[in-house]
């Protein structure tokens, strides 16, 4: 096993405190929105002498991540882990599927648009399907109400946008009405003005005011939004989604084609290796509505809460619906005089651990390493099975 360093993103939603203390590096000001360990060629995790994770792999992929690994997933590694720290709300965004993400990556190579390119909308040819485990209290939106709950919820503000779209849902309460809703809102054709986000903004602040708001939530993630992001109309495609609330531990689970929005809080995300994130509103950066429409899903859905289950005695387990990752969470609390003591730690292949809290001695059939909060270590499949000691807890990112 080696030492990995992150590889870290200064996006403008990022909390200035949250990642270097986690890190245990000193801040600086900017804010640290992510941190990333995995081995995607756009951002690979160092390793001791400098060279990126992803080359690393590449010298000798059947050593580093097993033969069946390799030969599933092309001789990459399948899983990025991440450190994300959301001190303003992210982009209401959509994550496409591995077909068409494969498709329209090889549609804007073949245009020559650059992999930088702030054109560009795939950086890769890979779905995005995603987990995230709560560090700190994490809110976000995700995935569409019911069309008649969105009704209810869009009924009184009386405003002439949202009396466009509660007619659109109630006339047609089925996924046909809420793509129509979620249409008016993003299309570059039917896309409101500012004026009339801005009205329905201060119609759910009156509403909360006066106590007659069916969703108290929501109408007040329409004014947080309103704050960081005025007169987009991403602000108001927010009455037409779930609101969720994860405590932690509390895990969220985001497929292809749902459209969500982080919020706030510190949390950890895996994911497939893949950076294709299609904007639909709420930021700076491009935003691709007609990609999103084209991935995105309007069926109705609840969050997809993922609930952890008991491996042995120190580890959970957070599995999700998807071949490429999984994510455990190991806590051991053995007392000093018991230090010598190693437990089994389950899981195999290629392996990223990230050091949460105290210290725990990791040993393999290799040798062993130190791991304090905030370190990471890369474990390949060669090294074989992993034992823990010590008195402190970190997450372990692997393939199913």
């Amino acid at each position: 096993m080696f030492e990995l360093g992150s590889h870290l993103q200064h996006y403008a939603w990022g909390s200035a405190t949250a990642i270097p203390e986690f890190l245990g590096r000193e801040a600086d000001g900017a804010p640290w929105a992510e941190a990333w360990f995995g081995a995607h060629p756009l951002a690979p995790a160092s390793t001791p002498d400098g060279t990126g994770l992803d080359t690393v792999i590449a010298v000798d992929p059947e050593q580093m991540l097993g033969a069946d690994v390799s030969r599933a997933f092309g001789g990459q590694l399948p899983f990025l882990l991440k450190v994300i720290a959301a001190e303003r709300p992210l982009s209401l965004q959509v994550h496409p599927t591995r077909e068409h993400a494969a498709e329209s990556f090889a549609a804007e190579s073949a245009a020559g648009i650059d992999l930088h390119s702030p054109l560009r909308s795939y950086r890769d040819a890979n779905h995005k399907p995603e987990m995230l485990i709560a560090l700190t209290p994490f809110t976000a939106l995700c995935g569409f109400r019911t069309p008649r709950r969105a009704a209810v919820i869009l009924d009184g503000l009386g405003t002439a946008l949202t009396d466009r779209l509660h007619t659109l849902l109630v006339d047609n309460p089925t996924a046909h009405g809420m793509r129509a809703a979620f249409r008016t809102l993003v299309s570059a054709s039917l896309r409101p003005a500012s004026e009339a986000v801005d009205a329905v903004v201060e119609a759910c602040r009156a509403r909360i005011a006066a106590g007659s708001s069916p969703s108290p939530r929501i109408d007040r993630s329409v004014s947080l939004l309103a704050e960081h992001h005025p007169g987009d109309p991403g602000v108001v495609a927010a009455l037409l989604l779930n609101p969720v609330s994860l405590q932690r531990g509390e895990a969220m689970y985001v497929p292809a084609g749902a459209l969500h929005a982080y919020l706030h809080g510190t949390g950890l995300e895996v994911m497939a290796t893949s950076d294709n994130v299609l904007r639909a509103g709420l930021t700076q950066k491009r935003v691709d509505a007609d990609e999103v429409l084209q991935c995105v899903s309007v069926t109705a859905a609840p969050p997809l809460r993922v609930a952890p289950e008991r491996q042995n005695s120190t580890s959970i387990a957070y599995y999700a619906p998807v071949d490429d990752f999984e994510l455990a969470i190991t806590e051991l609390s053995d007392p000093v005089a018991a230090s010598a003591r190693t437990h089994p730690i389950p899981g195999s292949g290629p392996r990223i651990v990230l050091g949460l809290e105290g210290t725990a001695t990791l040993e393999t059939t290799t040798g062993s390493h130190a791991l304090r909060a905030g370190q990471a270590v890369f474990v390949p499949a060669a090294d074989g099975p992993l034992r823990a000691r010590g008195h402190g807890s970190f997450a372990q990112a692997s393939v199913p």
